[in-house]
């Protein structure tokens, strides 16, 4: 690595660790984290004021994951520890029903308000449990996390447990819970010792690789059929090529888990190859939310905006291609990616980001969380980030 190239990785490990130290986790820690009742509230406008007091369910275990995990990697700061704490107490006492699947979302005392058919609340609270038993040694929350995983496989599995998303008679799968749980396998392992874990990734990737991977499109597909069939209509047309960029990191760091599995690395890259192309605005810049295989309009009433979360995916898949490869064109795209974002998404004033930016990245609302948007892609993002630059400079030291 060139001097040019060192000072440029230097800068940005620099920039990720201020800004997650000085700007992300002091905001959501003041005026997100409730230390009254306990867990977080991500409903909060521009300067963090609380506009509603409804907790997301899957922010919880997201904010107590994003504390363990800058308390892991970056610093160890008790207070991260502690509100990851504060908030895990609350999911197990408030957030699960009595046959263990969790809620959407509560009332800031733990009543609950809503359920939905997913189990993606779950999916977070165990990579939260998984990287708390790492940050502290107490292996009983590592414990917990591989039974709240097996309960989800468990959910998944059992026919009829979650309502069905459409009519009985329409067979259909989705990407988002296979890629999801590559990540879950893969956090949980760190503390677990369990073949099950290394087993669902080895499977969600083989589903990835047979279901969802159309090199006809150059792309990989959001929904498709129940063997993988290419459904021409307006839904399984669709690409979202944050999903599908946080998929090629998430099997890159498999790859890199096993000593840089060629295939899988391989299989990384050409996903994010092609959804780097789908997915960088070559007119305005940034990552657009959605695309249609045929290049006809995508219907998503956001499909031409740019959100906040699809970005920082893409920020951390350019500094791991480019850990694993040493090409150019990855460190150029990471410069891209994250010259674009750093400019439109920060808010000066206030501090943390907006989440909501139209095309031409101007915003679209300033508030900075709701149900949806929280404390987790942005500070895992720097965390994650920080410690690949770590590793590029490290490894050509």
């Amino acid at each position: 690595m060139n001097k040019q190239d060192r000072k440029y990785f230097s800068k940005w490990a620099d920039r990720y660790k201020d800004q997650l130290t000085n700007d992300i986790m002091p905001f959501w820690l003041q005026y997100g984290w409730d230390q009254e009742n306990g867990g977080v509230y991500t409903c909060l406008n521009r300067d963090g004021s609380l506009m509603d007091t409804t907790k997301s369910v899957w922010f919880q275990g997201r904010f107590a994951f994003v504390c363990s995990f800058a308390y892991n990697h970056v610093e160890k700061r008790q207070e991260w520890l502690d509100a990851a704490k504060s908030t895990l107490d609350f999911i197990e006492k408030y957030c699960f029903d009595d046959e263990g699947h969790m809620y959407f979302s509560i009332t800031a005392d733990g009543h609950p308000l809503r359920k939905r058919r997913y189990v993606f609340s779950e999916t977070f609270a165990a990579i939260a449990m998984s990287e708390f038993a790492l940050a502290t040694g107490d292996m009983t929350y590592a414990e917990k996390a591989l039974k709240v995983f097996k309960d989800t496989q468990r959910f998944l599995e059992t026919p009829g447990f979650l309502p069905a998303k459409f009519e009985s008679d329409v067979e259909l799968q989705g990407h988002s819970i296979v890629m999801i749980l590559i990540n879950v396998g893969s956090r949980i392992r760190q503390v677990v010792d369990d073949p099950t874990l290394t087993k669902q990734i080895d499977e969600s990737i083989e589903k990835l690789r047979r279901y969802f991977i159309h090199p006809e499109f150059k792309c990989l597909l959001e929904t498709v059929g129940p063997n993988g069939e290419f459904i021409d209509t307006n839904l399984t047309r669709t690409i979202n090529p944050g999903h599908c960029i946080e998929t090629s990191w998430f099997i890159m760091e498999e790859s890199k888990l096993r000593g840089w599995d060629e295939e899988l690395k391989q299989l990384a890259l050409q996903i994010f190859d092609w959804s780097w192309d789908w997915g960088w605005d070559q007119k305005y810049g940034g990552i657009i939310n959605f695309r249609d295989c045929k290049n006809l309009p995508p219907q998503d009433y956001s499909q031409d905006m740019k959100f906040w979360w699809p970005q920082c995916e893409t920020i951390i898949a350019s500094l791991y291609a480019y850990l694993a490869t040493g090409d150019d064109r990855y460190r150029e795209r990471h410069e891209l990616i994250s010259e674009w974002t750093y400019r439109h998404f920060p808010d000066p004033k206030y501090g943390e980001w907006y989440g909501y930016l139209h095309r031409d990245g101007t915003v679209a609302q300033p508030a900075k969380g709701n149900l949806f948007k929280g404390p987790f892609h942005i500070p895992r993002m720097m965390t994650k980030s920080y410690e690949l630059c770590l590793e590029i400079l490290d490894k050509d030291a």
